[in-house]
């Protein structure tokens, strides 16, 4: 089933009120709380564009629902402070760029599960960088940067921790397991993972060239946190590339 089911009212995507509040766990006796302070008392929330209200009858008792726009329903989700809230919220962000592009093939069924599964591995990655944090007392040569550093000098200090590998074999490994994107116009750049775990930056280089017209380049730079992170991570497990 659907994480959110998404509904159309007057021609634009929405979402439940309620579905969205039982979706979040929150406490059922406080739905009418909850959307009187958050729906109908939100001084940022407009009627008939963030939301429509739909009066209901449950067990014989007049009740409500609201029509959410999408990107309230998101605003709503961010609000919640849970791990479903964040879940809720990426699943409305994806549902808006597959309703903005209609050529985009895929389900809302496979999007759900995309969205929890990359949580789960973001929250995997979170516990390791926690379990790594004091490995780095075993590294032979300190030498991690205060500032962000190329991927070739990341290279460098592995091999100086006596893990052989030069800067191509890392670039490879880093995309291999998804540190890097694979192809496209933003190849050997940071994916969205490694830029939320603070593993890397990019900087942006705009270049005036001779005949007026401008270039701009991106650069992928490792933190000293990804530092930390990566020599922990090939020490721990004595990764080797091959």
């Amino acid at each position: 089933m659907e994480l959110i089911k998404i509904t159309e009212n007057n021609g634009e995507k929405a979402v439940s009120a309620k579905e969205l509040y039982e979706f979040l766990g929150f406490d059922r006796s406080q739905w009418s709380r909850w959307y009187q302070k958050n729906i109908m008392q939100n001084d940022f929330a407009i009627e008939y564009s963030d939301y429509q209200t739909i009066d209901l009858v449950s067990n014989g008792n007049p009740t409500k629902d609201f029509a959410l726009s999408l990107d309230f329903a998101k605003r709503l989700s961010m609000m919640a402070r849970t791990e479903k809230g964040e879940h809720a919220r990426k699943y409305f962000i994806e549902c808006e760029k597959v309703a903005k592009n209609p050529l985009q093939n895929i389900s809302r069924i496979d999007l759900a599960k995309m969205i929890i599964e990359s949580e789960e591995e973001n929250q995997r990655l979170q516990i390791e960088l926690k379990e790594n944090e004091p490995l780095v007392v075993f590294a032979k040569a300190l030498q991690i940067s205060e500032h962000n550093i190329l991927i070739g000098e990341l290279a460098k200090i592995l091999k100086q921790n006596n893990i052989e590998i030069g800067q191509n074999r890392l670039f490879i490994w880093l995309r291999d397991h998804s540190y890097l994107i694979r192809s496209g116009e933003q190849y050997n750049l940071p994916t969205q993972k490694s830029l939320e775990l603070g593993l890397f930056e990019v900087k942006t280089t705009t270049i005036n060239n001779p005949d007026g017209s401008v270039r701009v380049t991106k650069t992928t730079k490792v933190t000293p946190k990804g530092q930390k992170y990566f020599i922990n991570k090939f020490l721990k497990h004595n990764l080797k590339i091959v």
